[in-house]
């Protein structure tokens, strides 16, 4: 026992924070004893184990065909729905659970090792939520007398299949939301779960399915056809995200350095442009060393992740936020004359602090707390270029630190002569 034990001991899972510990392991736990009950009450047909066959086969073509675009990491789409869907709707819920943990295993070992538990937890969550969508389905069923028919019998066959395609999506987005939020509280996941883009993906995905469904329901063999179509489908949304990915820091989803430059360099031209003004600021984590020193590194990515997400909330969804180095990032803002981007700096510098970061404390040590120093550079009319911007904010950031840290300092391009960094938040010295 004492080699099984330890490789149990070094699961990661371990290592999460309590809350997210017990949610990871209760849902894959119930989804393990919901896989063993539906195993128990299903009567297995030959008809059905051709229908999950076929599938399946078709769920693993897909894979293989789109393996090595790769898969991106976080929180990744994929159209594999298009196949889920119709084993879901036309068999009963033990095998859409199958298809799952098969689909999960295979992407692990074929596409892209992931973090084990990560990886489990999303297919508990997709499972149940299509064991529940299957569960409903099969009950009201009967109500329409059986069977996808033609006509308006049909209409209403294919309304009930889409409704159980919004159970599946409402509920499995749920959990990992909840797993997300646990991990991070100040993670924003808008875009990824509810934006136009993600609503949009997901009725298309929805719709393909519900058709490949309908197909099935007559003919499961039609479906073949459709295999092309969803391989194109999975190749594109993976190309997008792995674009997407390429322009963000891995470690806290923000904007990397060359990306950041670019755009903010384009709202500076736009500024110029339409004369309207402009401030750029370089956020400093206070003494991260110490924490990386006290707490270790995954400790010190939490807190560099805590702060992005901090100050994309309180940013606007216009303003431009990027990591620009170890524990740097600068953001810009359009629009916005001095005294406000003063404000919005002193906010985040407030703000930051109250963060709880989600890590293991070892010993008796007081989880990790983190302060801001910020330099911020601010243009009514804009004349600099945003590598003047940076050496401002840079030289109002030092100011900030050299007055003990935790502070806000700014520098103006409109005070005539040498511009000089001034405290924002009163616990400076004044002008340095």
């Amino acid at each position: 026992m004492g080699p099984v034990r330890q490789v149990f001991s070094r699961w990661l899972v371990w290592d999460l924070p309590a809350p997210v510990r017990r949610l990871v392991v209760g849902l894959v736990t119930a989804y393990g004893a919901a896989l063993a009950a539906a195993a128990a009450l299903t009567r297995f047909h030959t008809a059905d184990l051709q229908v999950f066959g076929l599938l399946l086969g078709c769920t693993i073509v897909s894979i293989e065909m789109t393996r090595r675009v790769g898969e991106p990491t976080g929180l990744v789409r994929d159209v594999y729905a298009i196949w889920d869907l119709p084993v879901a709707v036309l068999l009963p819920p033990l095998y859409i659970m199958l298809v799952l943990g098969m689909r999960t295993g295979l992407s692990q070992l074929r596409v892209r090792h992931s973090v084990l538990h990560r990886r489990a937890y999303s297919a508990a969550a997709v499972g149940m939520a299509y064991a529940a969508a299957s569960v409903i389905f099969h009950a009201a069923e009967p109500s329409l007398g059986g069977g996808s028919g033609a006509g308006f019998g049909a209409f209403l066959w294919m309304l009930l299949a889409a409704g159980c395609g919004i159970v599946r999506l409402f509920v499995s987005d749920s959990l990992l939301l909840a797993a997300i939020l646990s991990s991070h509280p100040q993670t924003s996941v808008r875009a990824e779960l509810i934006g136009a883009e993600a609503t949009l993906g997901n009725a298309a995905e929805l719709c393909l399915g519900l058709l490949v469904t309908f197909a099935a329901a007559h003919s499961v063999y039609v479906v073949l056809f459709a295999v092309p179509l969803v391989v194109w489908q999975q190749r594109s949304v993976r190309h997008k995200q792995l674009a997407a990915e390429a322009r963000l820091d891995g470690k806290t989803g923000l904007l990397n350095d060359p990306t950041w430059r670019s755009q903010a360099a384009e709202e500076l031209a736009r500024a110029v442009r339409t004369r309207t003004p402009v401030a750029v600021g370089i956020i400093d984590v206070d003494h991260f060393k110490r924490v990386n020193d006290t707490y270790g590194h995954p400790a010190g990515d939490a807190v560099l992740a805590a702060v992005a997400a901090t100050t994309m909330g309180v940013l606007r969804e216009g303003d431009l936020v990027g990591r620009i180095g170890g524990e740097e990032f600068a953001f810009l803002l359009p629009y916005t004359p001095a005294v406000v981007a003063a404000e919005v700096a002193e906010r985040l510098r407030q703000v930051i602090p109250q963060i709880t970061i989600p890590v293991p404390v070892p010993g008796d040590a007081a989880p990790p707390s983190v302060t801001v120093s910020i330099g911020v550079a601010a243009a009514g009319r804009v004349t600099w270029s945003l590598d003047d911007f940076l050496f401002a904010a840079d030289r109002a950031l030092y100011a900030a630190k050299d007055s003990g840290r935790n502070r806000v300092f700014l520098i103006s391009a409109d005070t005539p002569g040498d511009p000089r960094p001034s405290s924002v938040n009163g616990n400076g010295s004044g002008p340095a």
